[in-house]
């Protein structure tokens, strides 16, 4: 079985990556996302396909991710917990890997409770730790969960999730630590627009030897205002972003501008951080102002 790793050899080989996310559309038609792709080819590594974001129906991130590697770029295919018990999703990633899918971010998924049907109910028949057990076991193994068998090994590079927090002097990066030792190769972060929180952050996994382990890709984007810095800060849990750059937005004549200008100068200082692999960089209809910051931080 033969794939494209770009991905994971930019990482390997050293260089700093840049990835970008994309929300499938409420929809069976693959045009809003073809348009988003084209757009991004040109400055980014890989591209996340989200599963089921906030709970709500859209394309499945299997069928995306696949449009998406047929467009030329490497995806990375998001799989939470939530929705699927643990056949479904072990079929789902050996569909992954018939169609060459390498890049897979495990998530737990967001509460059923942010969702639009009340309705639903999750399943969480595997946590986090557990779903790379299994993309690890296919991999090295040759086999599912429980030992079954595959008729031949895949070649995932599976991905896990943190959220950047202060490391004071008890603090012990434990859950990070467990999902390396299921099998997790690289970590996308939450948002965090604190630079100095997060070499302090990245200065304690370097010292813990996680970094040795872990590719780690910093999450920013493109703030478009004051008031969707706030909102963010109440909503999508463990997001940082010190007042300081609310202010900035809300004085700015052009905020839309001031938000790319920032995640640029973010992305710059990011780069500068001894244990950062890359930038991870999420603005939901916003891929254009995400080629801006980009192309703006020097990175193509």
């Amino acid at each position: 079985m033969t794939a494209n790793h770009s991905f994971r050899q930019s990482l390997e080989s050293g260089h700093f990556a840049v990835t970008a996310e994309i929300t499938p559309p409420r929809g069976a038609t693959l045009e809003p996302l073809t348009l988003c792709v084209r757009d991004l080819k040109p400055v980014v590594s890989a591209i996340n396909l989200t599963d089921g974001a906030g709970a709500k129906v859209r394309m499945s991130s299997l069928a995306a991710a696949i449009h998406v590697k047929q467009l030329g770029v490497d995806p990375i295919l998001q799989m939470t917990c939530r929705d699927r018990n643990r056949i479904a999703i072990q079929s789902d990633l050996l569909g992954a890997a018939a169609f060459g899918i390498a890049n897979v971010l495990v998530l737990s998924g967001d509460g059923i409770e942010s969702g639009d049907d009340p309705n639903a109910k999750a399943v969480f028949d595997l946590d986090a730790r557990e779903l790379l057990e299994a993309v690890h076991s296919m991999t090295v193994n040759g086999a599912t969960l429980c030992g079954s068998e595959l008729s031949e090994k895949t070649s995932f590079f599976p991905g896990a999730a943190d959220i950047p927090v202060e490391p004071g002097d008890a603090w012990s990066p434990l859950p990070l630590r467990s999902k390396a030792k299921a099998g997790a190769r690289f970590v996308q972060t939450q948002f965090c627009f604190d630079i100095e929180l997060l070499t302090r952050y990245i200065d304690r996994l370097r010292e813990e030897g996680l970094t040795e382990e872990l590719y780690f890709l910093v999450g920013l984007g493109p703030l478009r205002s004051a008031d969707g810095a706030r909102w963010m800060r109440r909503n999508l849990r463990g997001t940082i972003i010190p007042e300081g750059i609310v202010r900035r937005l809300e004085a700015a004549r052009d905020p839309r501008h001031e938000g790319i200008a920032i995640c640029a100068e973010l992305i710059q200082q990011a780069r500068e951080i001894n244990g950062v692999a890359g930038v991870h960089l999420m603005a939901p209809g916003q891929h254009q102002a995400v080629v801006e910051a980009v192309k703006l931080a020097g990175l193509v």
